[in-house]
Order: structure tokens, then C-alpha cells, then sequence
């Protein structure tokens, strides 16, 4: 499945390459030409059965999906879909929380010490020997609460302590977000890579990295149905006065330059070096110019 982030794009081109050239070699082509059937009829069934193709792609995206190369390496390693992150530290608004041991899977977490600070001030420690992820929240189970107040004169209380069964903290502070910040991967979903956008945006905290991996989830893909259409219009109509081998191989050409350069520009801009915006959208919305005059134009 790993593998279907790569080959996938590249086998819709190559497929609409060798449709067509067979219509070429079958003399398929000319005739529907010479019925009337004009260039547009005939490149949109290519185009709408590419796009689909690519929208079922990206919706997979969504799911579990996305995970795909980091299972099969746990499989690989350690005989288990997930692995557990040990030793976790991380800022949540006010909180700064400790995770001991991390689940993303189970979405439980073991030994969790959470920090709250006003200001500069440590106001209150929470410890919970478990946590579960549950409806957006942390559960804190057998928890105990030392508040620490504010000491203004002699005769303020000092801290205190409070054990309470359970506690709900941490809101949309999912797991799977926390793991993969952890070990500086951003193999997200989209739909946790949205939430993680959400999420660190509003903790101050640069998310370009995050972005570029949104980016490349949603927009990257298109670049197979819009390169399909420029590559079409610019293929011959019949074989009796063109080198077919030659055309089929500077298609293929064509095609791995700009998945390579989209490729290339993709990492660029998830190491920060480029905007996603620029690296990625920008060139996906020239390859829908291109192909938008070629259309409009025949």
C-alpha cells in the first residue's frame, strides 16, 4: 500500500500513454475522428476516469490509509502494527504534560504527569497512573492533584493535595499527533494532519512541515489527470508519419521529469526550505492552466 503513493499517479499517465497509442496502432483513433467524434469527447473519459481514480486516492488519504509505510515497518521490526513512545514532553496552552509511555493505537498513555503554569508560575501537578483517549478528550484515571497557590503573606494556606477517581483534560490532543511530533515524522492522515494544523497553529508553533504534508496529500495527485490532457493534445492523430516509439518514450519521459520535479520540490518543502505553497500548489495549478488552454484552444 506504501508503494501506491508512488506508482499510482505514474500508472494513470503511463495507462492513458498506452490506451492511446494503441487506438494509434489499431487505427481506432482516426476513425472516431473521421465519424466526427471530436478531440473533447474523446479526451474526457480519459480525464474523468484519471480524476476519479485520484479523488478515490486522496479520500483514502483520510483513513488509516496513510499509515501504511509506518505499519508495515513495525510489522517488520517489532512483530506489531504500533509501537509505544517512551518518555514524551509537550505543551498543551497552559500545560506541560509528561508521558512516561505512549499507545497510539490503543490511544492510552501510562504514568502522566501534567505541569499547569500561569505565566511563569507553577500553579498545580496532576499525576494519573493511566490516561485514555476518548470523544476528543484524556481521561485521567486514579489521579492525584498537589495545587500549589499563590503565597502572598504568612498566613495563606500552602499546597495542598486531592485525589480524586477520574479526570477529563486535554482537549483534541490526539495521540496519533503526538507520536508522530515526537519522532519528527508527519506521515499523517489528512484528516489528523488538519487537526495537528489546527492544533499547533494555535500553540505558536511552526507547522510547515505539517503543511507541506497536507499539500502533498491533496494536491499532488492531480498532477496525473492534468498532465494526461496537455500530454493528449500534444500526441498525433495517426501513426503513418511520426516515429510511435519514439513519441511513446519522450511521453514516458516526460511524465517521470515532472513527477520527479514535483517529487523533489514536495521534500523540499517538508524540510522547510520552500513554501508549500509555492513547491507544491503553485506548480499543480500551472500544470491546470496548461490544460485548460489546451482544452479551450481545440
Amino acid at each position: 500500500m506504501n508503494a501506491v503513493n508512488y506508482v499510482l499517479p505514474l500508472s494513470i499517465v503511463f495507462g492513458m500513454v498506452v490506451t492511446y497509442f494503441g487506438m494509434i496502432k489499431s487505427n481506432e483513433l482516426i476513425s472516431m475522428y473521421a465519424s466526427s467524434i471530436s478531440k473533447r469527447a474523446l479526451v474526457r473519459p480519459f480525464f474523468i476516469t484519471s480524476l476519479g481514480i485520484t479523488l478515490v486516492y486522496i479520500g483514502l488519504n483520510f483513513t488509516e490509509f496513510a499509515y501504511a509505510y509506518e505499519y508495515s515497518s513495525n510489522l517488520k521490526k517489532y512483530n506489531r502494527i504500533s509501537t509505544s513512545s517512551e518518555d514524551l514532553f509537550l505543551k498543551h496552552n497552559n500545560q506541560y504534560i509528561y508521558f512516561k509511555k505512549l499507545d497510539p493505537l490503543k490511544q492510552v498513555a501510562y504514568d502522566v504527569t501534567i505541569f499547569e503554569v500561569d505565566n511563569v508560575d507553577l500553579t498545580k501537578v496532576i499525576r494519573a497512573s493511566v490516561a485514555s483517549f476518548i470523544q476528543n478528550h484524556w481521561i485521567l484515571e486514579k489521579v492525584s492533584i498537589i495545587h500549589k497557590p499563590r503565597i502572598t503573606s504568612l498566613d495563606d494556606d500552602g499546597y495542598h493535595t486531592e485525589s480524586i477517581d477520574k479526570l477529563q483534560t486535554m482537549e483534541n490532543f490526539k495521540p496519533k499527533i503526538m507520536d508522530n511530533v515526537y519522532q519528527s515524522e508527519y506521515t499523517l492522515s489528512i484528516s489528523d494532519g488538519i487537526d495537528a494544523l489546527r492544533f499547533f497553529d494555535a500553540q505558536g508553533v511552526n507547522t510547515s512541515k505539517i503543511k507541506a504534508t497536507l499539500f502533498y496529500q491533496l494536491f499532488f495527485p492531480f498532477f496525473a489527470p492534468f498532465l494526461i490532457v496537455i500530454l493528449y493534445y500534444k500526441a498525433p492523430a495517426m501513426g503513418r508519419y511520426f516515429n510511435m516509439a519514439l513519441i511513446a518514450s519522450s511521453f514516458a519521459f516526460i511524465t517521470l521529469v515532472v513527477w520527479s520535479g514535483l517529487f523533489l520540490l514536495s521534500r523540499l518543502a517538508a524540510n522547510g526550505v520552500v513554501f508549500a505553497e509555492i513547491a507544491i500548489l503553485l506548480p499543480i495549478l500551472f500544470l491546470l492552466f496548461i490544460a485548460a488552454y489546451f482544452y479551450s484552444k481545440h
